[in-house]
């Protein structure tokens, strides 16, 4: 599989020998253009299009002792104007050492800080107190009276935890709760859930080669009010191996992306539906570049199927 460090080291490389490595490198800074932001349905509120998942690298860098680079990545966020972070208590560290990066960095309260609840076993039941002892914890690790948006992971047990949840909602400590998921044996639950419950926002897997939520879920998600957390716009990185080194065709240009990065990001956002993207990195510059995806045109329904021919038609399928 091809990483994307691995990507970025080619095309620097490639874009160096083509005279092009300034303009690759000024993808990764903020840009002229306004982020692109969009309402919280329920609300009005309007988020970031780009934030920042913690799972994945970020996890893993998480584990080590050295958090300097993930410092690096919060502070580029919120200083290119981004300011969701997504989390769970099961990503291993990330909950708890982005909690303290954010309060020595002073961007506590900067941050729109979704994490999630889930006590049930795999597939089984969970137990209510043990639901609020996790959520508790979640408070004491990012430092802040009000938890932004907590939502149901993977669909544990929504006839429990869900309810938890609304008393923390009404209690004035959760301002919106939710569900999730990325496993396709769980959408029917999903599609249900959005269907029977109220719910603030949902979160799911949705990118160029894995379009199943265009069929139901975000329609859906349009019809019910709910606003929309996009995970993997990657394909986790899958992307990256499909593409390798190939060059990004010219005319990405006409919506403003300079990197695969951008033009799979631009691909997600330019899906109105979707409220914010979420791509993990332990990566200052990888979050630049995310950063610059919200930037800028996105592609029209036209563009949309051009980006999904090329990308189909590549290898990996």
């Amino acid at each position: 599989m091809v990483t994307r460090r691995e990507w970025l080291g080619h095309a620097l490389g490639a874009a160096a020998a083509l005279g092009l490595a300034p303009r690759l490198a000024g993808a990764q800074s903020s840009g002229e253009s306004s982020l692109i932001l969009r309402a919280i349905p329920s609300t009005g509120e309007r988020l970031p299009i780009i934030g920042l998942g913690s799972s994945a690298t970020f996890a893993q860098v998480a584990r080590k002792d050295d958090h300097e680079a993930l410092r690096a990545v919060l502070a580029k966020m919120v200083e290119l104007g981004g300011t969701v972070f997504d989390t769970a208590p099961s990503y291993g560290a990330s909950e708890e050492v982005a909690g303290r990066i954010a309060q020595s960095l002073g961007i506590a309260d900067k941050l729109f800080w979704a994490t999630k609840v889930n006590v049930a076993s795999r597939g089984g039941a969970a137990d209510a107190a043990a639901a609020r002892q996790q959520i508790e914890v979640s408070f004491s690790r990012i430092g802040r009276k009000r938890i932004d948006l907590i939502q149901v992971h993977n669909m544990g047990d929504i006839a429990t935890q869900l309810p938890v949840l609304r008393e923390f909602k009404q209690q004035g400590r959760v301002r919106y709760l939710g569900v999730t998921t990325t496993f396709e044996s769980q959408y029917a639950g999903l599609i249900d859930t959005m269907r029977t419950q109220k719910l603030d926002f949902i979160g799911t897997n949705y990118a160029i080669d894995d379009r199943f939520a265009e069929q139901t879920i975000l329609p859906l998600a349009r019809d019910k009010g709910i606003a929309v957390l996009c995970y993997a716009p990657f394909g986790r990185s899958r992307l990256w191996a499909r593409v390798k080194d190939r060059p990004l065709p010219a005319w990405a240009a006409e919506f403003d992306a300079v990197t695969w990065a951008q033009f799979f990001l631009k691909f997600v956002a330019s899906h109105p539906d979707i409220t914010c993207i979420t791509p993990a990195t332990s990566r200052a510059s990888n979050m630049a570049d995310n950063m610059a995806g919200g930037r800028g045109r996105l592609p029209d329904a036209a563009m949309r199927k051009r980006m999904i021919a090329l990308i189909d038609g590549l290898p990996g399928a």
